[in-house]
């Protein structure tokens, strides 16, 4: 029986079919995905880190009880001057420019940051930036009015990011507000409640010694306490990660140094005026 002519119309379509010409579109279709995602990536990241700079600016608005919505950010934030400090001296570092300085990049950087001691690293944050940035609020005749500070460290289930509200005294709190965490909702979030933030106002940091005196109790802070807030039910060890991250950040491995300066040296806003720096 004779053998039927191979149909010279099936080799193409055999070949386009082939393993390897199979792999080769692919790979194709994935490099041009990457560009695509790689060029849209390069080409919003200045609009994501704007939009992040006006949410981070908005927060620290907030919990200096200032925010207008009705206001542009940059308007309201052009009120406050930020400057960065080194947290060892707590000096102010004039050669870093506090609105493009990233703390937590400078974190994870080992020249740019401290290992800490587990002794004293009650925040649990590994390293700490050697330099930070701190945002001065005035009052309408220009005097200072209050310092905010910005401030991080572990709760029950992740790191928890804020700012902390200080009075010149450098040692009564203000406000406190945190803007990024994911303790567990219906516990943990109750850090967010306007209602337990406000329990933090005109407590005290530390004694007539400077040892640290602020304590997230368990249940209910006894009437008139000075240094103690109400716990969060059913939130125990994030509470006690909100007590640590305060603690940590106004102590001598944190802001310590400036505080501890910023009562008696009458901050000042320029270079001109900086005698006692």
């Amino acid at each position: 029986m004779s053998q039927q002519p191979e149909n010279s119309e099936d080799k193409p379509q055999r070949s386009r079919d082939s393993v390897a010409n199979t792999i080769i579109v692919a790979v194709g279709v994935s490099l041009v995905c990457s560009i695509l995602v790689s060029t849209a990536a390069i080409t919003l990241r200045p609009a994501q880190e704007a939009n992040e700079s006006r949410f981070r600016q908005t927060i620290v608005l907030q919990v200096a009880g200032i925010y207008d919505p009705g206001t542009p950010i940059s308007e309201q934030f052009g009120a406050i001057e930020a400057r960065v400090v080194d947290l060892a001296t707590g000096r102010f570092v004039d050669d870093i420019d506090a609105a493009s300085f990233d703390p937590l990049a400078a974190s994870n950087d080992p020249a740019m940051s401290t290992a800490l001691p587990a002794s004293s690293d009650i925040a649990s944050l590994g390293r700490r930036e050697n330099y930070a940035p701190v945002y001065f609020v005035n009052d309408e005749g220009g005097e200072l009015s209050q310092v905010i500070l910005p401030v991080r460290g572990k709760g029950l289930w992740s790191t928890l990011y804020g700012f902390l509200s200080i009075e010149p005294d450098g040692n009564t709190v203000r406000g406190i507000k945190f803007y990024e965490h994911a303790e567990t909702p219906g516990l943990g979030d109750g850090i967010d409640r306007p209602s337990w933030q406000a329990l933090w106002t005109g407590k005290e940091l530390t004694n007539a010694e400077g040892e640290p005196q602020i304590e997230v109790v368990r249940g209910q802070a006894p009437a008139g306490s000075t240094y103690q807030v109400d716990g969060l039910s059913g939130a125990t060890l994030t509470g006690r990660g909100v007590q640590n991250l305060v603690r940590f950040w106004t102590g001598p491995d944190g802001f310590g140094p400036f505080l501890e300066q910023l009562e008696t040296r009458q901050v000042a806003m320029t270079n001109n005026n900086e005698e006692s720096l």
